[in-house]
This record gives C-alpha cells, structure tokens and sequence, in this order.
C-alpha cells in the first residue's frame, strides 16, 4: 500500500483479535501503530511485537481518558495521520430479553465510542489539512442480525455518522469510510455462538464462499483504506464478508 510508512495510525480495541491483525497488518506496511484497548495489558503485548508500535489503555466510553490518551499518544508517537475505530462488544439476546442498562452499554461501546474519538482527534485532523477514519462497522448494521438488535442499530448509525462526517471535512483532506465485517472467526463471535457449532456451519453456508472471515481479511481492507491508493474514496461502506451482503 503506498503512503502508510511512517504514518501515525490509532486502533482502538487492537489488544487481540480483528483489532490485533489491523495493528499487525499497519506495522507491516510501515506505520507507527499506537495500539489501544481497554485491556493495557494486550495493548501493551500486541505492541511489543510490532516494529515502531506503542502501546495504551484506552476505554472509549470515557470522554477524560480519550482526551488524556490522545494527547500521551501524540507526545509519544506523533500527529495521529489515521484513526481506526475498532473497538466493540455485544452479547446475543432477544431484543425483548434486554433492558435499558443492556442498552446503554452496547450504545455506548459501539456508537457513542466511536462518535467521541473521533471528536477528539479530528481537529488536529483539519489543522493539517490531511487524515484518514476508518469505522468498524458490521453488516449486522446493513441487513440486521437475529439477537443483535441494538448492537445493529448502533452499526447502522455509525455508517450515517461517518457519511456525513465525511462530506463535511473532505475539504481539509480527510477521509471517512466504514469497513463491514460479515461472521468472522474472533473471541467475540465464538461468545455469540456459545460453543454452538450448528450455528457456526450455518453462517458458513450463508456466505458464498463458504468460509467464515479471518481478521486478515478485514486487515487488509483497513490498511487500503487509510493508505493513499483511497486517497479518491470517502463516504463509502465496504463489505468484507464473502459475499454474505451484495447491497
């Protein structure tokens, strides 16, 4: 991917998982990854195995802590040139199985988190004239999912946030696009499934290609994105999901 060496690129929830391989797939292209997740711990561990990478706690639910870590990260590594927004969490359930505090958690994690990083590293964005966002969202978030029902609402907006963001900085340089993952092999789908692999074999019938999704593969399609052969593209929703979704 051309223009990633030496770029500053922030993931959140890069401790393990898709996260992880996003991190691992930037250091590889030659970007400096500051690698954040709530669990310090795997940030730190993740880091330590990448070339010109850092690692930090980061919980995006707390608007003093992103302001903090933000500011630590770009002491440390630099002007952060891209932003990954990563980080989520859901638990399968009834949508009338779930109450408020359920909710508030899933909003919070997987629409409000992204909405407040964003924020906060947007302007020194727009003071360079030059930036890259990436959302993580799902195509729960375009066709909806069986037991997901907030988690797919907040998917959904989080694609609306990022189109309107984009068309509003694509003046200052800035990208905004949003990565859809179809079912893909991490912690947080084997959660879902609960050791039912009835249902893993039927989400691999769903897709065409009959496989589930690998981290990598989300990987690369992050790293296209922020690289400058996207340089043309914002405003835009890809799928990465074997053709599960052909919208």
């Amino acid at each position: 991917m051309r223009g990633l060496d030496g770029k500053v690129v922030l993931v959140t929830g890069a401790g393990r998982g898709m996260g992880k391989a996003i991190a691992e797939r930037l250091a590889e292209e030659g970007a400096r990854v500051a690698v954040t997740d709530v669990d310090e711990k795997t940030a730190v561990g993740t880091a330590s195995a990448l070339e010109g990478a850092a690692g930090f706690r980061l919980d995006i639910t707390d608007a003093d802590e992103v302001t903090s870590r933000i500011e630590e990260i770009i002491a440390t590594l630099g002007p952060i040139d891209a932003l990954v927004n990563n980080a989520g969490w859901d638990r399968a359930a009834p949508f009338l199985q779930t109450d408020e505090d359920f909710w508030e958690r899933v909003i919070d994690i997987n629409l409000r988190g992204p909405i407040r990083m964003t924020k906060a590293v947007l302007p020194q964005m727009v003071e360079r004239q030059q930036g890259r966002i990436v959302n993580i969202s799902s195509d729960a978030g375009r066709v909806g999912s069986t037991g997901e029902s907030v988690y797919s609402a907040c998917k959904a907006g989080i694609i609306g946030f990022g189109k309107t963001v984009a068309r509003e900085v694509a003046r200052h340089g800035i990208t905004v696009n949003a990565i859809c993952p179809g079912p893909t092999d991490t912690a947080l789908l084997a959660e879902f499934a609960q050791g039912n692999e009835k249902l893993i074999e039927a989400l691999k019938k769903g897709i065409p290609m009959r496989r589930l999704g690998q981290p990598e593969d989300i990987a690369g399609a992050v790293a296209f994105m922020v690289s400058d052969d996207a340089g043309f593209i914002t405003g835009q929703t890809l799928s990465v999901s074997g053709g599960l979704t052909m919208a």
